[in-house]
């Protein structure tokens, strides 16, 4: 395995130069190499080995996303770390996000916040704008099914960022006969209603888009008996969660 300063250099797996979904404005997406989860329903399979990706160092990439700084600022946009998990790789984002902080540009980032919260991660989340969290399942137990773990961490996470009024977006994916159950979400708008700072709450439909991945890995996609989420459901699921 490549030995490298883990404060300088970090391991990437894909950059996305206009993103328009993972945060306000034009956002320039880093997806980070690896992740500690087991997401079934997972599309980006490829992302998972943490020793696999392109090392890139922090110079190298804030000259990429310095290219984007007028579109940032036309759009109220900046740089969202998605992944793969990013807070894997913790010690490159602090390093990384007080580069973006002198310039300017706002930092978010899309995690599961399946972490424990440690000195380095209150650093990173004041380096912070906004966190993406994604709540896996609101239920521990169907949790570790779908994903490996239960889900106590990530709560534990959304209830520290709410303490300190961190802006957050909870997003959350509608997998029919998973995620969807009126009992589940009854419980789901419950724990969002006791958190503060919620700008926004998002339902992604699931999509058996990343099955391709798995199968050219090797894999066996495990919900191929899963259809994909409508719209319909959707609105329904929206309309449970009164947003």
């Amino acid at each position: 395995m490549e030995k490298f300063d883990k404060t300088q250099n970090a391991r990437i797996h894909s950059f996305e130069t206009f993103g328009t979904v993972d945060g306000p404005g034009i956002r320039f997406v880093v997806f980070m190499q690896g992740c500690n989860l087991r997401c079934r329903y997972c599309h980006n399979r490829d992302t998972w080995d943490i020793n696999s990706g392109e090392v890139i160092s922090v110079n190298e990439l804030v000259n990429k996303i310095e290219k984007y700084i007028t579109y940032f600022k036309a759009s109220n946009g900046g740089v969202t770390i998605s992944g793969g998990e990013p807070l894997l790789q913790i010690d490159f984002l602090i390093t990384l996000f007080k580069e973006l902080k002198k310039l300017g540009i706002h930092t978010a980032i899309d995690t599961s916040g399946m972490v424990n919260i440690t000195d380095k991660i209150k650093e990173l989340i004041s380096l912070t704008d906004l966190f993406l969290l994604d709540i896996k399942h609101i239920n521990s137990e169907k949790c570790k099914e779908l994903v490996g773990f239960s889900n106590e961490k990530e709560l534990e996470f959304a209830k520290y960022l709410s303490s300190i009024n961190k802006p957050m977006w909870i997003r959350q994916v509608l997998i029919p006969s998973i995620t969807d159950e009126k009992e589940d979400l009854l419980e789901l708008k419950k724990f969002i209603k006791s958190l503060s700072k919620i700008e926004k709450v998002e339902i992604l439909k699931y999509h058996d888009m990343g099955q391709f991945k798995w199968e050219q890995m090797g894999y066996k996609y495990e919900l191929d008996s899963i259809p994909n989420a409508t719209d319909e459901d959707v609105s329904r699921v929206r309309k449970i969660l009164e947003i």
